[in-house]
């Protein structure tokens, strides 16, 4: 492909109508990207697009910008061939952020492209200084661009913006000494997965931006979680009772017996742990993990804030395509409240995280009837600080403790894509639900936009730290309920949301 054929395909984006807009540009992306690798091409083309940009329109440079950076992001190794052709464009780069700095959409995209460049960190943060930029776009920059010092390094608590993380010395503590127990190869492989993270979220935030105009912000009025004992409650025997018939032992599949506070198999004699208020049974031992990380007050007190007000809504931002707050909390407030129509028995909220929605589904249906189950005992332990009055029960959505057709309900929100086999997690649904009893999930799917689908894979959860968070086509969800037994009664999908009420037959 030659640099007139490249130019070509880049008039005929800068040139198309809004109609085409998006067709041409996966045309001229295609050439020179494909899911994050090169083509052959891409080396001969960094210079075509720079020579176009200054001259495009202004809602076509930030597009351009985009491909920059993906062009940049793909290349194999720092340094390398076409990473050096994007990099030499960087003073037309902050040249164009100053006369375009209350562009949003074009700034956005700007700030994605100046984090591929550390090499000149002082330089881009000395000429951004004076943009008044919002502190998160700004902190995130700071933090791409910033060398890894292994003596001083935060892992884990920058996304999707270092800003909006306000660590106690106390947590820098805590952190520091877990850190320290990693190899430097260990440093620097976290280190560097958290950069492309933030990049991603950088990308996809600008890109969003473009197609749609500025993001907004939605508040989550009910701080659900926003303070918290130091410890949890003790274990209340009392309201287990109510869910034995639905219980059995994971390691026999007999019944479970509560005798004191003791909880145990009434056939093979099994004993469950029921530390901090929260029954495992994940484990046959009633003793506590001499690891327990429960033991750091300063990880109790706050995981529970930082899942609600940090991570959760930043991720419905990226895999929901939600910059501009089209599903809010209150919508999905809603969607519970009208779906959720448990027949008799318990109420499952399964991988109830610090139970944003398991405190909005006692306040509709009771807490006597709800039981929270995850695997993260320090989110249960969270979530008994604030619903002392639910049982909670740390097992996995693999592998449900509880018989068949015993539940009434199960709410699975924003969790089915962490889970390492969900048509697994569907089955296992299926089997625990009474007929006629409910199940409502909100997930993602997979955009057909390969370049916004990049930014998403750009995630890296836990249990996922190689690669993307496996998001669905919606056939597979369609397909997993139909084989577990569930008739889907509604479904919708704003932006990359999928929000399903099925219905056990």
């Amino acid at each position: 492909m030659s640099q007139s054929t490249i130019a070509g395909l880049l008039a005929s984006f800068t040139g198309a109508p809004q109609e085409r807009l998006d067709d041409e540009y996966r045309r001229l992306t295609e050439a020179l990207w494909c899911n994050g690798n090169l083509t052959e091409h891409a080396n001969a083309a960094v210079s075509v697009i720079a020579d176009h940009l200054d001259g495009a329109a202004d809602d076509r440079k930030g597009y351009l910008v985009i491909l920059l950076g993906l062009l940049a992001e793909a290349d194999p190794a720092p340094g390398d061939e076409v990473a050096r052709s994007v990099r030499r464009g960087l003073n037309q780069y902050l040249d164009l952020l100053a006369r375009h700095v209350n562009e949003r959409p074009l700034t956005l995209a700007l700030l994605y492209l100046l984090g591929h460049f550390p090499d000149a960190r002082d330089q881009i943060l000395a000429s951004v200084a004076g943009h008044g930029l919002d502190q998160d776009d700004l902190s995130r920059l700071d933090r791409v661009l910033r060398p890894l010092d292994v003596d001083d390094v935060v892992l884990g608590r920058v996304w999707p913006s270092p800003a909006e993380w306000t660590l106690s010395e106390a947590e820098r503590e805590h952190d520091r000494s877990w850190i320290a127990q990693l190899s430097p190869e260990q440093i620097a492989t976290t280190y560097a997965g958290d950069t492309l993270m933030l990049l991603g979220y950088s990308g996809a935030k600008a890109y969003w931006a473009l197609a749609n105009g500025e993001p907004s912000t939605v508040t989550d009025l009910d701080h659900h979680g926003s303070s918290a004992p130091e410890s949890p409650p003790p274990f209340d025997a009392a309201a287990l009772r109510r869910h034995l018939p639905a219980l059995h032992c994971p390691i026999c599949r007999s019944e479970l017996v509560v005798t004191g506070d003791d909880v145990g198999c009434a056939d093979c004699g099994s004993p469950f742990s029921t530390a901090h208020g929260v029954l495992d049974l994940t484990r046959a031992t009633a003793e506590d993990d001499p690891d327990d990380v429960l033991q750091n007050a300063a990880v109790l007190q706050r995981i529970g804030l930082y899942y609600e007000t940090v991570l959760r809504p930043g991720f419905l931002r990226l895999m929901g395509s939600n910059w501009g707050g089209q599903v809010s909390p209150r919508d999905e407030n809603a969607y519970l409240v009208e779906h959720a129509r448990p027949v008799n028995g318990p109420v499952l909220d399964l991988a109830a995280g610090a139970g944003r929605w398991t405190a909005m589904l006692t306040s509709a249906l009771g807490a006597a009837r709800m039981i929270a189950l995850d695997l993260n005992k320090v989110m249960l332990a969270w979530l008994r600080g604030r619903l002392p009055e639910v049982s909670a029960v740390q097992a996995s959505a693999l592998d449900l403790p509880f018989g068949d057709a015993t539940l009434g309900a199960v709410n699975c929100w924003n969790a089915l894509q962490a889970i390492p086999d969900p048509a697994k997690a569907i089955a296992e649904i299926g089997r625990c639900l009474r007929p006629g009893g409910t199940l409502t999930l909100l997930t993602f799917r997979r955009p057909d936009d390969p370049i916004y689908r990049y930014f998403q894979d750009s995630f890296r959860g836990p249990g996922f730290p190689d690669g993307g968070m496996p998001l669905f086509q919606l056939e597979d969800v369609r397909t997993w309920l139909d084989q577990a037994g569930l008739a889907v009664r509604a479904e919708s999908f704003p932006g990359t949301f999928i929000f399903i009420t099925a219905v056990r037959t």
